[in-house]
């Protein structure tokens, strides 16, 4: 497959030409991962490693990678089976096929060397059957965003279809319409590159039809889920607005939940629309003691 996107902008330009690509087997092909923090990363800190979003690749993380490369971290990105430029996984499409080809790459890269995880999103759902199925692999776990609690928004969001427009003009208003309808909050946060990011990751996306964000199959996850456990959210994300409270006594049932905190100024992808804030917030978390 060829590389993230083509005529890269300057700003993913610059935190790709910083990582190794690695590969490793998923399905009939290959799983892809970025690493980025190699040559300075501190022993004594356990990897991090990242899953993005549905419809995304590693760039859903553009601007956190070199900030949490910088604080010593190993930070190691795949794009998810079925995404990016990875293959799909072998037994489904939906995020329950994900968990075991990741945990394979993962223990070709770590061996059996515990990491801390990050999932945003789909990734987040991904992130917690992987902990419930492979609880030796994850040390903390941070959910950002995730859905998979059974608990629908109050104000449902629709997304439009682009695949069927004739025009590329026609494709990109249509992704901006579903930037600004779930993943961005300020109408400024979507930007050219924002759109670009967005329109590159849902043309290779290969799950469709996924149905168990829509269920409860995190919330049903979390009493098997034995790290330490913290969940982000944007302030304006439409699946959380409103309803923080029902979260809440869903992650209760996770017997080392730590923290539910709010990303102010933002929608669903928080790490994007308000970096900063996200990655002091995530470097806090991961100063925490086990």
């Amino acid at each position: 497959m060829n590389s993230v996107i083509d005529n890269v902008p300057a700003e993913v330009s610059q935190v790709l030409q910083s990582a190794r690509r690695v590969y490793t087997p998923c399905g009939t092909g290959q799983l892809v991962w970025h690493i980025w923090g190699e040559q300075g990363a501190d022993p004594a800190l356990p990897p991090l490693v990242l899953f993005h979003g549905g419809s995304g690749s590693w760039t859903h993380w553009l601007r956190n990678l070199l900030p949490l490369a910088a604080s010593g971290r190993r930070v190691l990105v795949p794009d998810l089976p079925g995404f990016g430029d990875s293959a799909l996984p072998i037994n489904g499409v939906d995020v329950d096929a994900v968990p075991e080809p990741l945990e394979a790459g993962l223990a070709v890269l770590l061996g059996d060397t515990a990491c801390d995880l990050m999932g945003f999103s789909f990734g987040g759902m991904t992130a917690g059957l992987l902990v419930q199925r492979f609880p030796n692999r994850v040390l903390r776990l941070i959910l950002v965003g995730a859905p998979g609690f059974g608990i629908q928004p109050l104000v449902p969001f629709k997304l439009k279809g682009w695949r069927h427009l004739p025009s590329d003009d026609q494709k990109l208003a249509a992704h901006h319409h579903n930037l600004q309808a779930l993943m961005l909050h300020d109408p400024a946060a979507i930007t050219p590159l924002a759109c670009q990011i967005q329109a590159a990751n849902a043309v290779r996306d290969r799950m469709p039809g996924r149905r168990l964000s829509r269920t409860d199959i995190l919330a049903c996850a979390l009493p098997e889920i034995f790290s330490p456990l913290y969940l982000l959210y944007g302030e304006h994300d439409p699946f959380y607005q409103g309803q923080v409270g029902l979260y809440d006594a869903a992650l209760q049932t996770a017997p080392h939940f730590r923290a539910l905190r709010e990303i102010k100024a933002s929608g669903h992808w928080a790490q994007f629309e308000q970096h900063e804030a996200f990655n002091a917030e995530v470097l806090s978390i991961l100063n925490d003691s086990l």
